[in-house]
C-alpha cells in the first residue's frame, strides 16, 4: 500500500480514525496519570493530546454536518476534554485581564492633545492617574466576564479530566470507531431509548 492509498483510506474513514486515535490517547493519559503523574511519559501524551485534540476540533468543525450527529458529538468532547488538560490550572481571566489593561494604557497615551468634537481636550485621559484608572476598570470589566466564562469552561473539563471519567471516555472514542470500521454504526444504535426514556421518568 503506497502514500497515496494510506491518504485515500484516512480521507475515507476519517471519523472513525480520528476517534481510534483520540480514544487511544486518552487512555493512555488517564492510565499515566493513575500511575504516576509525574512521569515524562504522561507529560508527552498529554502534549500529543493537546494537539491531535486541536486537530479533532478543527475536523468537527469543518466537517459538521457530513458526520452523523452523536460522531461529531464525541469528537468534540473528546478535543475538548484533550485540550483542556493542560491548561486546568491556568488563570486565563486573569492574564487577559491583564493584557486588555496594558492596551488600554497604551492606546490611551495618543490622547495627547486629541479634542473631541473640537472643544474637550481628551489630554487628560493620556496621563497620570486618570489613564490608569481607565485601564484598571476596562480590565476588571474584562476579567468579571472572562472569569464567569473561564470557571465554567474548567468545571466541565475537570469533571472530564478525572481520571476515570477520562479512561471511560477514551473506551467510548474506541468502541465507536470500532463500530464504525465495522460497519456496525453507532453504539447510539444500539442503546435501548424506549428504556432509557422509562427510566428518566422514573
Amino acid at each position: 500500500m503506497d502514500t497515496n492509498d494510506i491518504t485515500s483510506w484516512v480521507d475515507s474513514n476519517l471519523p472513525e480514525t480520528i476517534l481510534l486515535l483520540g480514544g487511544v490517547l486518552i487512555v493512555a493519559i488517564a492510565l499515566s496519570y493513575a500511575t504516576n503523574r509525574e512521569s515524562l511519559k504522561y507529560k508527552f501524551v498529554t502534549f500529543l493530546g493537546l494537539i491531535f485534540g486541536a486537530v479533532m476540533a478543527y475536523e468537527a468543525i469543518t466537517l459538521y454536518g457530513e458526520w452523523r450527529l452523536v460522531t461529531s458529538v464525541i469528537v468534540a468532547v473528546a478535543a475538548f476534554a484533550l485540550m483542556i488538560r493542560p491548561f486546568r490550572d491556568v488563570h486565563f481571566a486573569a492574564i487577559l485581564s491583564l493584557l486588555v489593561m496594558v492596551i488600554i494604557y497604551i492606546a490611551l497615551g495618543e490622547l495627547a492633545g486629541v479634542m473631541l468634537f473640537d472643544n474637550i481636550d481628551l489630554t487628560v485621559l493620556s496621563e497620570g492617574w486618570p489613564r490608569l484608572i481607565i485601564a484598571f476598570i476596562f480590565g476588571a470589566i474584562v476579567y468579571m466576564f472572562t472569569n464567569f466564562a473561564e470557571e465554567i469552561v474548567k468545571l466541565f473539563g475537570k469533571f472530564l479530566n478525572f481520571w476515570p471519567v477520562l479512561l471511560v471516555l477514551g473506551l467510548v472514542c474506541i468502541v465507536e470507531s470500532v463500530f464504525m470500521f465495522m460497519g456496525y454504526g453507532s453504539i447510539a444504535d444500539y442503546i435501548d431509548t424506549s428504556q432509557l426514556a422509562l427510566y428518566l421518568k422514573l
